[in-house]
């Protein structure tokens, strides 16, 4: 097997701009291209990617240019809770509020703008199993 380098999600937007304005406002993340077609945003560091393409563009098969379902995009951040006041002010739409789970991460979920789930973690600080 050849080695992986990367790897990068894109995400089939309805609307760029505003896709763009959910993942740069909630994350934090920089643009690193834009176009009427695909957007691309990546960490401070760049360890993190993530595309948004239009999801009527020919690159994308017909097959697949339709709504997401069954799967979903896990964003590991310092402190959920500071993610979510910032879902609060921007309105952004609010699956569940920040709650501890049983495996040590205080999770938040999100749907973006295109209707993906978001779920946004962080560790609980000296969680034990």
């Amino acid at each position: 097997m050849d080695t992986i380098h990367r790897m990068l999600t894109n995400i089939c937007s309805d609307d760029l701009q505003k896709s763009r304005y959910f993942y740069t406002t909630l994350l934090n993340l920089k643009v690193t291209y834009n176009s009427d077609w695909f957007v691309h945003l990546s960490a401070k560091d760049q360890t993190l990617e993530l595309g948004l393409i239009d999801r009527t563009n020919p690159i994308v098969p017909n097959s697949f240019q339709n709504h997401p379902k069954g799967f979903y995009i896990t964003f590991v951040v310092t402190d959920a809770d500071a993610v979510y006041k910032i879902a609060v002010s921007e309105k952004f739409y609010i699956v569940n509020a920040p709650e501890d789970t049983p495996y040590g991460q205080r999770r938040l979920l999100l749907k973006d703008p295109d209707g993906s789930l978001i779920d946004i973690s962080s560790p609980i600080k000296d969680f034990k199993f």
